[in-house]
């Protein structure tokens, strides 16, 4: 014990290596063996084992080295060929969001309006007469044709109900005529700040709300009980968990969450971790920043240290701001804030040591975006601000950008927090949307990061699926699912799979902060393992969409366990 305190004393071991350093080191709780171990430790970059202990990498090496940390209180697990990666994260999730999905009425995947309108009407004959039905997750551009649906279409099928379902991306939704009678819409009805009501030909609403015009009827939907949001969350949880993802960056909640999520953790009910931003501007943005970043409650797991904003729309429902007016539709989108209406945020946040992540999707609002940003900075300096270290602010999403304005990134050092699966799903209608001309800086996943930045990965759901393996492949194929990609698709924009797997893990853990602490596979580091079926890092690309999740691992402790399977 002597040896061990003077060594830790002289700051040259920590207590990871000094075990592993030991003839008869300390019992492991958790021995994984006979697996590829992808590390993302370039000193160490594939082994075959890993030990945990307290919640910590103790051992990478070999299976035959393993043992010596194998005891009989050691869970001990052959992993058969298996392939272990770090822990898999998810850099903008919606975890609330993907818990409603489950319980609500799910409209992913219909493949054309009549398979939409057959689930409504199947869910309209579930319903009382006269209340809401209410679902998520259509996207009409995987339909023939490719179009909106309306109130009319609705009003077929829901004569007596209100009706109000939102498209996947969560920046549109489709209404009746109940609906829009009870929030007493017709066309006199202004466009709110930031919205659209879409109308027909003869100027009346047509049924399509796009971004703040969905408030006006939003608004009228029953609010979800606090039992409701306690089992969202732990579907979530146990959703996310199956996947392989140990860590979501939740982007955009309220404190009513998060206090929920506290007693979740306490009552040691939630596995997953959980780094939050609070969405703004809103009276819990004035709270954060007044009392200042929360880390590390609950053995890591919940961090509370950022502010989420959105700022313009979506392209698929035409409210992403653009520099030049869509190709398809007369208007450039929709700004949700002028800058004077958010820098005092963004200054105190910089004041503060609170990071900003900030939704911008068309080249407009990228290009305003990084404008504020600049701004910020120049303002507020150094002296005045709590933290000296970067502050690592995020532009979540950075889908269409100008190629004037790539460089900014890395000159700003903006970290560009971006959804490969968005690109995959888009590419059937962007080039409609914006033209060949504006592709050119359209999901530039490989010019940002030869530009020097670091990409954080993540899947926005529940606006797409949230799954891991069709992240990877979206990003390393950029391709469709079915392989298709596209004339003028930018196929060089695609990463490497290296690059896919830090975007999910260490580029991640970076943008949360947290590079010392996770996202590769060493010692000293969190336990946070996904262990996967497959080597994704070398079977041909349409066979990592077969890959599933074995064994996650969070904190060394076993959350989700299908290696039986």
């Amino acid at each position: 014990m002597k040896t061990l305190v003077a060594l830790l004393l002289a700051g040259t071991l920590s207590v990871a290596a000094f075990f592993q350093k030991q003839e008869k080191p300390e019992p492991a709780e958790l021995v994984l063996k006979n697996g590829l171990v992808y590390t993302l430790n370039d000193d160490q970059p594939r082994a075959e084992a890993v030990a945990v202990r307290y919640g910590q990498i103790v051992f990478v090496g070999s299976s035959s080295d393993a043992k010596k940390y194998e005891a009989k209180t050691t869970r001990v697990v052959d992993l058969k060929g298996r392939v272990v990666v770090p822990g898999l994260a998810d850099a903008h999730y919606h975890f609330a969001g993907v818990g409603y999905r489950e319980m609500n009425l799910n409209l992913e995947g219909t493949i054309s309006l009549a398979d939409f309108l057959a689930k409504v009407k199947a869910r309209v004959a579930q319903t009382e007469s006269g209340k809401w039905v209410t679902g998520r997750g259509w996207i009409e551009t995987f339909w023939t044709p490719q179009a909106f649906p309306t109130r009319q279409d609705l009003d077929a099928i829901a004569p007596n109900h209100p009706v109000y379902l939102t498209r996947a991306d969560g920046h549109a939704s489709v209404v009746n005529s109940a609906a829009l009678k009870l929030a007493n819409i017709d066309k006199t009805t202004a466009n709110p700040t930031g919205g659209e009501i879409m109308k027909n030909q003869a100027g009346e609403p047509n049924g399509m709300l796009v971004d703040r015009a969905q408030g006006l009827v939003g608004k009228l939907l029953p609010p979800p009980s606090a039992a409701d949001l306690e089992k969202a969350l732990l579907l979530a949880d146990k959703r996310s968990l199956a996947l392989g993802w140990t860590q979501v960056h939740d982007a955009g909640v309220g404190y009513d969450q998060i206090n929920l999520v506290k007693r979740l953790y306490e009552e040691k009910r939630l596995k997953i971790r959980l780094y939050e931003a609070v969405r703004g501007p809103s009276a819990d943005t004035q709270r954060l920043l007044k009392e200042g970043p929360t880390i590390g409650l609950y053995d890591g797991r919940l961090t509370i240290r950022t502010i989420k904003i959105s700022i313009d729309g979506a392209l698929g429902s035409k409210g992403a701001a653009l520099i030049e007016n869509y190709s398809d539709h007369d208007t450039n989108g929709l700004l949700m804030y002028t800058p004077q209406q958010v820098m005092p945020t963004f200054k105190e946040a910089l004041k503060k040591g609170i990071q900003l992540e900030v939704h911008a999707i068309g080249d407009r609002a990228n290009r305003s975006l990084l404008d504020w940003y600049e701004e910020a900075f120049n303002e507020v300096p150094m002296i005045e601000r709590v933290s000296r270290e970067d502050p690592r602010w995020r532009n979540e999403h950075a889908q269409i950008v100008h190629p004037d304005d790539l460089a900014r990134f890395a000159k700003l050092k903006i970290i560009p927090s971006m959804q490969p699966s968005h690109a995959i799903g888009d590419l059937h209608f962007a080039g409609s949307r914006l033209g060949p001309k504006r592709l050119a800086g359209a999901y530039a996943w490989q010019t940002l990061i030869k530009q020097g930045n670091v990409i954080a990965g993540g899947s926005d759901a529940p606006v797409e699926r949230g799954e891991p393996m069709i992240e990877f492949y979206a990003a390393v194929a950029r391709k469709d699912m079915k392989g298709f990609a596209g004339e003028g698709w930018h196929p060089e924009e695609k990463v490497t799979r290296e690059q896919a797997l830090k975007m999910f893990t260490l580029w991640a853990a970076y943008a949360a902060f947290e590079e010392k602490k996770r996202g590769s596979i060493e010692l000293g580091k969190w336990a946070d393992l996904t262990v996967l079926t497959g080597d994704i890092m070398t079977m041909p690309e349409a066979d990592i969409l077969k890959t599933r999740c074995a064994l996650t691992v969070v904190n060394g402790e076993v959350v989700y366990d299908d290696l039986k399977k």
